[in-house]
């Protein structure tokens, strides 16, 4: 019996409750973490893949800076709510 592979984005019942998954399809990067999949399983050699890492580890830090950017606003924002009149 073989198993399935890692790759093959059909697998929506396992995917729903892989925490990994989930994190990265909130990021809105999940195609390109796909697309860096694929390669691998198309290349099994990373150096092959080196433009799909680096555009998903982009849209990755994309993704954080501007949730950093959102949380300082909130802070700020609760502390001047919070701050005396």
């Amino acid at each position: 019996m073989t198993s399935p592979s890692p790759h093959d984005r059909s697998r929506k019942d396992n995917d729903e409750d892989d925490p990994v998954e989930q994190m990265i399809s909130r990021t809105g990067c999940a195609e390109l973490h796909y697309a860096v999949q694929e390669c691998m399983a198309e290349h099994q050699d990373w150096r092959v893949c080196q433009s799909q890492v680096q555009t998903f580890k982009d849209c990755m830090m994309y993704f954080q800076m501007a949730r950093k950017e959102q949380l300082m606003k909130q802070r700020q924002q609760a502390s001047t709510e919070s701050a005396p009149s």
